[in-house]
């Protein structure tokens, strides 16, 4: 892991929040002039600890009502199944993420779709349908709380010896 200073840190916090504040002014905000900033920022960039920028969408603006967190099984890990179950994922539009995991289930896909016939469909007829897939547990999001896309940076601040904000 990379160590980052104090103004690298600051600088990582508020990009999460805000992603296209001018380097001008995150500068002014952690306390460096323009050029050191710009530096820090290619360097974080250059590093991989910032991987880009994108545009946060409203699901439900776009007309996706359901959201759901399925846990898939598959009937073996001996054979090519969990490539084919992944290439078959990276595929599908209506998985935002998928992850592997460790317990009952193999895998986590987190899933859009306009309505609960379309989520039907998905899971009947597409991911049940998928060779080496054994069963699958679909949990329907109600209420989104928080996030997706803060990374907690405050162990950072630890490590780096400054107080927690």
């Amino acid at each position: 892991m990379q160590r980052l200073d104090e103004f690298e840190i600051r600088m990582l916090d508020i990009l999460q929040r805000e992603g296209r504040k001018p380097v001008t002014e995150l500068a002014e905000e952690i306390g460096l002039s323009a050029t050191p900033c710009a530096r820090r920022f290619e360097a974080l960039r250059e590093a991989g600890v910032i991987k880009g920028f994108s545009a946060q969408l409203s699901r439900r603006a776009l007309g996706l009502a359901v959201e759901v967190f399925i846990q898939v099984r598959l009937v073996s890990h001996s054979d090519e199944s969990p490539e084919t179950f992944i290439a078959a994922v990276q595929r599908m539009d209506e998985v935002s993420s998928c992850w592997t995991m460790t317990g009952d289930h193999d895998f986590l896909l987190h899933v859009m779709v306009p309505s609960v016939d379309d989520l039907n469909d998905f899971v009947m007829h597409r991911l049940m349908r998928l060779k080496g897939v054994r069963d699958v547990h679909t949990q329907l999001v109600l209420q989104n709380i928080k996030g997706p896309g803060h990374v907690p940076i405050g162990h950072l601040r630890r490590e780096s010896g400054s107080a927690d904000e």
